[in-house]
This record gives C-alpha cells, structure tokens and sequence, in this order.
C-alpha cells in the first residue's frame, strides 16, 4: 500500500513538472541557519575555555598553512617580569614606539592601543602592571594565498603585491583604463610610488601607513584625491575575496554582485577576506602645495578666530575647486590683521607633492580617543547653520578639545553605485575632535570621561548636522545609532546580505554591520577588545 501511495504521488507530480513541487510533511522540518544559531554557545571561544582547540588541532592547522601559523608575543614583553624580560631589548621597544612602522610591520600590534586594553605597554609610556595578551589574537596565519586563508576562515569557521594593468575594461561600470591589482597589505606608500613610475596616480590614504586596500578602501577612504576622483571604495573594480563559508570568489559588476556592492564602503572584517582589489588609476599631475599658520601668540583671541572663520567662509569654494585642505591661505585675512608668510611649492607631479606635505603619523597616544562628523554642504550654504557650525567648533576648541579638519568634497564623477555612507556625498568639512584623560585615571574615570565626549560634545556637533553621518574608520567607539552614522540608508541592505554571507556571525568588527547582536565583555567595563565576545540577549 505505501508502495502504490508512492506511485500515485509519482504520477500526481506530472502535472507539476514547471513547477516547485510540494513537499512531503517531513521535508518541512529542516535546518534552518536560526537552528544552528540557537545551537552556539553564548560567546564565542575563548583561550581558556574547554572548547577552545587543542595543540594537535593548532599543529594541523600549521601543517595546513605550510608553517605559516604563527604565535606572537606583544613587542613590549620584555618590559615586564620573567620569562621574557630583557631590559636591552624593553629600551629599543620604547624607544621607537611610537614609530607607526614598529607596529604597522608587526602581525600582531594595532595602531590604536587603547583599543586592545593596553594589557602590554612599555612602563615608561603606560604601566600595564604586567604583559598579557589581552585583545590581541593568540595565533596569526602569515597568509600569503588563498588557501592560507580559506584554512583559517574554515579553522574558525595579507599580501604585498601590486600589477599594473595597462587597459581594464569594465563594460557595467563604464571603465576602460589603466588600474593596479593589489594585495591588500599594500600601504599608501607602496601604491602612490608604484603609480608614480607608471606616471599614473591612484585615490589612497593620506598617511602613508594606511592599508589602503583593506578597512580603509571598504570603509568609504578619504584622500587628497578625494574631491577629483571620489572615496578609496568609488575606485574598486573587482575583489578576491574568501568568504565566511570557505569559498574563494571574485566579487566585480558581473559576478557576487551583492558582495561587490557591500564591500564598496560597507565596512572590512564584515563579508569576507579580501586578498586582492583591483582600482583604477588616473593621469599623474601637478600639484601645489601651500602651507602657513598663525595664532594668538601676536594678535588677539578674536582676530584669530576672525581668521579661522575666514578660511571657513570658503570651504564651498575651495572644495569645488578640487582642493584637499587643512589650511587654505585667503586674501581678506590680512583685513583683519592677520600676518603670515605662506610656504608655496609647486610640484610637477603628485608623490613628491603627497610625500613632502604628510609627515609619517605617530602611534595613538594610550589617553586619548576621538569622533568625527560629515558636515554637508547646506551647513555651510545657509549662514544660520554656518555660524552655528563655527560657533560649534570654536567652543570645542575653546573647551580644549583637540581638532582637526579636512576641507573636500566627495562625489565621484562616475557616480558609482556602492555602499559608501551617502553623508560622504554632501560633505565638503570633515572634522575630528577628541578627549583626553589622566594616565593613572580609574576605569570608572575613563568611561565616564569617554561618556561625557560621546553623548555630550560630540551631541552638539551631531545636534547641528542631523541627518549627516560619521567616517567609520575614524570615529567614536560609542556613536549612538552607529547604523545611521556610519551607513546611512545603506544599512538594511547591507545588513540583509551580511546575514546570507555570514549567517553565523564568523566576522565581527566593533560598529561593523551586524555587530549589534554581539558585544564585548570586558574585564573593567570600558569599550574595548579585551574580553569575550557574546551575544546580545533579547
């Protein structure tokens, strides 16, 4: 009888043949990705819990990788108390520790200590009482291929090249031109003097140690190419990518073109592993360079904020202009009796240009974090919101908040589609301002300095740009509403193909998307790396 059921079944389903056919009732019941999630534990892995692998399991990953596994120590260690302390090799440390190459060339160390807990830190720029591993990882693949890759993405389930390509045709885009394919451990440094040779010029960093084809190209990127050529993520023409589920793809305008969507401006440490990014590449050209400065030392507090609000009363202009400013020099300036003498160069192409006018940027001191704000064009259009935006910045200053600001514009003549924060698309004032505390200062001291900065000084520049939004890659670890700040109304969509690439959450990066269903436990409650990561309840 079950047999005969079967057959009729069989021959039911003829009609069907166009069609899905329906499914038996115990098909109904399978595995769904909530499943698997209702299935994981509460946090991920730590070093000391039972789960975590065993040496044989991390001695077949080594073999797997060909040796590439590595297993370093924090580079400030020998500071601190037996077995590795060596007072020689402690000095050298400290000696060149702020150096950005110290850490940059390391696998191990971040720019930004503060963020990892500063659990290892020599003693004469902050005692950490001990060196421990803290945030940072235990075991390091060295991947030079994707199989390195795919191995520790499956495990836990970058490179230095660059090729010139003389002609890239991207029929979808509408590109035909020259571009470099790089690996993307390539620092600005390294592709501005590659396209230099080329006579070419490329949209990166404007420090010369920023990765700029990793978080810095799929975080938007901001460069003094900028206002001409658009962000670091509007020149991306393809990417290699290794994804959460071990596979390795390219991601282009023809093929995973969700993941090529995403990962233009989307975020890094979010959809995958990018081994390589394809960008274009421009004409070299001439650039001038012109620096001054002037300050209250020879005239008064008011005339010096009469200059600064001189230079702002031309952002609009100087951003459509093309230009990539910190200092600007204006003619009406000296009205108000403002003296100085401008440092002009004229330079015949842009690497010595770049090279000579960004100075190789320091370590983050270990008692200092920041925010930053997009400030778009009506703020400095309609003179109401352009005297409350300077009055905004003239009291952070004022209140001894360190700043620093970036007059450009952002709208890339291609008009790409992508996932770059469309506040980037009005901004012409990119400003950072940050927060200092004692270095002996409590934890509870820290989070409540920290607190006041987020919700209180950065509210006001939030309260006078709503709508606007932040630069991922250098903002505030607390910016509330961070999927507004950081991704405007890209962030749905970025978040629904962040769950069909990654339904388990294999990558997680502090205000990544996705990142809200998992937050950091840490040891003394201050917003950092240095703890287990676990999931949100409710």
């Amino acid at each position: 009888m079950a047999a005969l059921a079967n057959l009729l079944l069989c021959l039911l389903l003829t009609a069907f043949s166009n069609a899905a056919p329906p499914l038996f009732e115990s098909e109904k019941i399978q595995l769904t990705n909530a499943d698997i999630r209702a299935l994981s534990p509460a946090c991920k892995v730590y070093s000391k819990d039972p789960d975590w692998p065993s040496e044989d399991a991390w001695t077949a990953l080594d073999e797997l990788v060909h040796g590439s596994l590595l297993q370093p120590r924090p580079q400030a260690a020998p500071c601190y108390p037996d077995p590795e302390y060596n007072a020689e090799g402690c000095a050298a440390m400290t000696a060149k520790w702020t150096n950005s190459h110290t850490h940059f060339d390391d696998p191990l160390e971040m720019m930004s200590p503060v963020y990892q807990g500063l659990t290892c830190v020599p003693p004469n720029i902050y005692d950490s009482k001990g060196c421990t591993q803290g945030g940072l990882p235990l075991y390091i693949i060295n991947a030079t291929t994707p199989k390195h890759v795919k191995a520790g993405v499956n495990s836990a389930r970058n490179t230095g090249e660059i090729e010139y390509l003389e002609e890239y045709v991207d029929e979808v885009e509408g590109y035909a031109g020259p571009a470099f394919k790089c690996g993307t451990g390539v620092q600005a440094f390294e592709i501005y003097k590659a396209a230099h040779e080329k006579c070419r010029v490329v949209v990166g960093g404007e420090g010369e140690t920023v990765g700029v084809m990793g978080g810095y190209i799929q975080g938007a990127g901001h460069s003094p190419l900028i206002s001409l050529y658009g962000t670091g993520a509007d020149q991306v023409l393809a990417f290699e990518v290794v994804t959460p589920d071990g596979r390795f793809v390219t991601a282009d305008s023809t093929q995973n073109t969700d993941l090529f969507w995403a990962m233009r401006g989307g975020g890094g440490s979010t959809f995958g592993v990018a081994t390589s990014v394809t960008i274009k590449a421009y004409p070299d050209m001439p650039v001038t360079v012109s620096r001054f400065s002037f300050s209250t030392a020879n005239m008064s507090n008011e005339t010096f904020w009469g200059g600064v609000r001189a230079y702002f009363d031309y952002f609009i202009p100087n951003a459509d202009a093309g230009t990539y400013s910190y200092f600007l020099l204006l003619p009406n300036v000296t009205n108000l009796g403002i003296r100085f003498d401008p440092n002009i160069t004229h330079y015949p192409s842009f690497y010595p240009a770049w090279h000579s006018s960004f100075p190789l940027e320091v370590v983050s001191k270990v008692n200092v974090t920041s925010g930053s704000r997009l400030s778009p064009r009506a703020n400095f259009e309609d003179p109401e919101l352009l005297n409350k935006t300077f009055s905004n910045i003239k009291l952070s200053s004022q209140t001894n908040h360190f700043i620093v600001g970036f007059n450009m514009k952002n709208i890339c003549p291609s008009n790409p589609s992508n996932a770059v924060n469309p506040a980037w698309r009005q901004n012409v004032f990119f400003s950072l301002q940050s927060v200092r505390w004692s270095l002996n200062a409590t934890a509870a001291q820290i989070l409540e300095a920290r607190k006041e900065f987020s919700y209180g000084t950065m509210q006001r520049w939030r309260d006078i740009t709503p709508g606007a939004g932040s630069y991922l890659a250098e903002s505030d670890r607390l910016e509330p509403e961070f999927q507004q700040s950081f991704y405007g109304d890209k962030y749905e969509r970025l978040l629904e193909i962040k769950k069909r690439y990654d339904p388990l959450d294999v990558f997680w990066a502090a205000t990544s998307v996705g990142s809200e269903f998992w937050a950091v436990d840490s040891v003394d409650g201050l917003p950092k790396e240095n703890g287990k990561l676990c999931r949100v309840q409710g």
